[in-house]
């Protein structure tokens, strides 16, 4: 199921826990709401409530689900949340920055607030990057973001060379024949030379 993915929203999480409580299979839920069963269980796995204090009240909330789902992407939206930052990285960005130089000069700066290169790509493409044009100042000026497993390999840089150790024989007695084989001085290579 590549391409395109929405987030399950309020009223979804609801019938979501309606139908738990009525036991209807997770099966059947997936296909009543045209989501992938991995997805459900997804859901379920990570927002079901338990507390060992709580035990009778532990099960799936809805509205304790949509919650825990908005707060996940605000922790990921680092950018949206401090503006003081989202402004010194487009400052950068429009000074010619890739976001790898960003994030890593914010690394050897040791500043207190930073942000990786993933954190500002996410923040370049989706709608808040593209209201201010911020894929224009990226190296490659593209307005949407390859998916990140679909990247070409690079080629490698150096291209294996010959070991020095599978040299021709008569190469290493070149080498050996050329050089002197008591020391001599400057002058009289010179004189040999030349004559």
């Amino acid at each position: 199921m590549r391409g395109f993915y929405k987030q399950l929203n309020i009223e979804e999480r609801r019938k979501i826990e309606c139908w738990l409580n009525a036991k209807v299979p997770v099966r059947e839920m997936a296909r009543v709401l045209k989501r992938s069963k991995a997805t459900l269980y997804r859901e379920l796995k990570r927002n079901y409530f338990v507390a060992e204090s709580l035990p009778k009240y532990a099960g799936y909330y809805g509205a304790a689900a949509q919650l825990k789902a908005d707060n996940r992407r605000a922790r990921q939206r680092k950018l949206i949340k401090h503006p003081e930052l989202a402004i010194r990285v487009i400052e950068r960005l429009k000074h010619g920055w890739t976001p790898e130089q960003i994030g890593n000069r914010m690394v050897h700066e040791r500043a207190p607030m930073r942000v990786c290169q993933e954190t500002i790509y996410r923040y370049v493409y989706p709608k808040e990057g593209m209201a201010q044009e911020l894929w224009w100042y990226l190296p490659e000026h593209r307005k949407s973001r390859r998916p990140r497993r679909a990247r070409k390999r690079l080629p490698a840089k150096f291209v294996c060379d010959v070991s020095i150790l599978s040299r021709p024989v008569r190469a290493s007695r070149n080498a050996h024949t050329r050089l002197p084989t008591k020391p001599y001085t400057l002058d009289q290579l010179h004189d040999a030379r030349y004559g």
